[in-house]
């Protein structure tokens, strides 16, 4: 007599909780982005393989291929996140009232400080390699970034501070001057005061403000 075939045994139910699998996946996707703005900054773009990247971050490259795709992938999310902190930093900032000085001040102090950042920094070598190289893959990321930069400068202006209609021209300004301040840092090692460049920067929007060009 053949006997009677046992039933399947049911399938294991997983230990963790699924409700905890997403935020995991984000917090090493996070990690990751990080390590790769960490990894610019202090070796440059050219050392940023996937591979030392991976190694850095403590991370197998299937890991950053789950979460990004490939190289590109993971640089376009950098220049996302950088752009993310850029946004933040800027609606946040308290203009005081007073005196045109003192809220120029407030406006060009915030600014610097975000487009000064690791995030932003690491952003800008990308976007730069991406437009020298006419890498496809970066240069779209560049173009959406330079508009999103120009709304910025009309928001960051045109609704706080009465410019009598100069705020793209003003915007314009005050992007491509930090831009410059933070390229130059990122051209050397040694760490460059652009204290005064920035003062003079307050003088040139305030005497616009106060109709008393510098």
């Amino acid at each position: 007599m053949t006997p009677a075939r046992r039933p399947a045994p049911a399938p294991a139910r997983p230990t963790r909780k699924v409700g905890r699998a997403q935020p995991r996946g984000d917090r090493t996707r996070d990690a990751i982005i990080r390590e790769t703005v960490r990894c610019i900054n202090e070796e440059g773009l050219a050392v940023a393989s996937a591979n030392h990247i991976a190694e850095r971050a403590g991370v197998t490259w299937g890991v950053i291929q789950y979460h990004f795709g490939d190289r590109n992938g993971l640089l376009s999310a950098v220049i996302a996140d950088g752009f993310r902190h850029l946004r933040r930093a800027v609606e946040s900032v308290s203009v005081p009232d007073g005196p045109s000085r003192q809220r120029v001040e407030a406006v060009v102090d915030a600014a610097w400080a975000a487009f000064s950042s690791l995030e932003s920094r690491a952003s800008f070598e990308i976007l730069i390699s991406a437009r020298a190289a006419r890498d496809p893959f970066l240069v779209d990321e560049l173009e959406e970034m330079a508009r999103d930069m120009r709304s910025l400068s009309s928001l960051l202006f045109a609704s706080r501070v009465d410019i009598g209609g100069q705020d793209a021209v003003i915007g314009e300004v005050l992007w491509a001057t930090l831009r410059g301040l933070v390229m130059a840092q990122m051209l050397t090692s040694r760490t460059i005061d652009s204290s005064r460049e920035r003062s003079l920067l307050v003088d040139l929007i305030t005497g616009v403000l106060d109709g008393h060009p510098v």
